[in-house]
């Protein structure tokens, strides 16, 4: 059997060397061609070009390197074509997987195409799911309420479990080894700072948690801030904080990132999956988030539910404290984050919430990379449907 995947991100990279992971167990014979970063390289893919040339999101964002994607998008195409897989499955980056599809299945029209992650239909643009329908047949949905939205346009759908049930999290003597190789006293409260991934995010949301943190320090002066980090952004963020009267703590290695959520109090997080990687390890959060002004102004008109946290989704709660374009400014962080902190019952009602959205997300279960790859499987045994 011989598969093309693609991954544009980090957490598709992440997504997509578990589900090489279950394949391989699976089907022994499994082999990969595609993109993807360091975790489906270390699964045995030779990715074709860089992952990190796919990690843009938004319309002003994009525009720039609208050329150079395009032709990524028809070289991709024609290498699918060309090497004829079993199945193309896409892992999230639905701008670039599923115009990859649509030009591949042009080209090879028996072609079977899956992708990994249901768009985000319950929360604006709902005619995307009619629109990948016509390309994409079967979806892998991390999020339980996506498969009935994903039948409903013509796709098959299963719920596959959310990878952040199958991730290590360290312990209280990890925690407690933090502290102490960083020099935080045992009774100060430990804060984590997400400002995101990419560096368009980095760059517009770090000045404005830069300086929540810096009020929320001013309220409680013996706060010690943490960044967990990833390499593409890690000197941008050093750079942000050089100002600080003390410096914050910058991890960017796994172990120490796992640790670091063990041992903190309270997080300020761009929205995105880490509030369910805060969530996994209990840790209130304050989360924040903005795009540029003409991308911020599209989704808003477009946006189609009163949260985009997937703890308060997953929950069906509003226990998050969400603060969301022009809405994401230092001061209401700040006071957030301070409430968040020291109101119990607040505390009390995230705990529960993130209980709550880890159980529905699987956790006890089945590693959701096996999951993903029975299904992968299950779904290339079959005849694709008609049209």
């Amino acid at each position: 059997m011989k598969l093309f995947m693609i991954a544009g991100e980090v957490s598709g990279d992440a997504l997509g060397g578990a589900l090489m992971a279950g394949l391989r167990e699976l089907q022994p014979s499994v082999s990969f061609d595609g993109v993807g970063g360091p975790r489906m390289q270390a699964e045995g893919l030779q990715s074709r070009f860089d992952m990190d040339e796919l990690s843009v999101m938004g319309i002003m964002e994009v525009l720039p390197k609208y050329r150079h994607l395009k032709r990524r998008i028809a070289e991709t195409a024609k290498a699918v074509a060309e090497t004829a897989p079993d199945a193309l499955i896409g892992i999230d980056s639905p701008d670039f997987c599923l115009r990859v599809a649509r030009q591949a299945r042009a080209l090879n029209p028996d072609l079977k195409t899956i992708h990994y992650v249901a768009p985000s239909v319950w929360a604006w643009r709902p005619g995307r799911a009619l629109k990948m329908a016509e390309v994409v047949d079967h979806v892998l949905a991390i999020l339980p309420f996506e498969p009935p939205l994903m039948r409903a346009a013509g796709m098959t759908c299963d719920f596959v479990g959310h990878p952040i049930v199958a991730e290590p999290v360290a312990g209280a003597d990890e925690a407690n080894a933090f502290r102490v190789a960083h020099d935080i006293a045992a009774d100060a409260p430990v804060v984590l700072c997400l400002p995101g991934s990419r560096k368009g995010e980095v760059a517009r949301l770090g000045p404005r948690f830069d300086e929540a943190l810096m009020r929320l320090r001013d309220r409680v002066p013996e706060i010690r801030v943490v960044i967990p980090t990833v390499p593409g952004v890690a000197r941008m963020v050093r750079d942000m904080t050089r100002r600080w009267p003390t410096e914050p703590i910058v991890v960017e290695e796994d172990e120490q990132k796992r640790a670091a959520f063990a041992a903190a109090d309270l997080a300020l997080a761009a929205s995105g999956t880490v509030s369910l990687e805060l969530a996994a390890n209990r840790v209130p959060m304050v989360v924040g988030y903005d795009m540029a002004p003409l991308s911020r102004w599209l989704v808003g008109m477009l946006l189609k539910t009163d949260t985009v946290t997937l703890v308060n989704l997953v929950s069906e709660t509003r226990v998050v404290p969400e603060f969301l374009g022009n809405a994401c400014q230092p001061g209401p962080l700040a006071d957030a984050l301070l409430t968040t902190l020291e109101d119990m019952p607040a505390r009390k009602a995230q705990f529960e919430a993130m209980d709550l959205t880890m159980e529905r997300l699987g956790k006890g279960g089945e590693a959701p990379g096996l999951r993903a790859a029975r299904s992968v499987l299950d779904a290339i045994s079959r005849p694709r449907p008609s049209r």
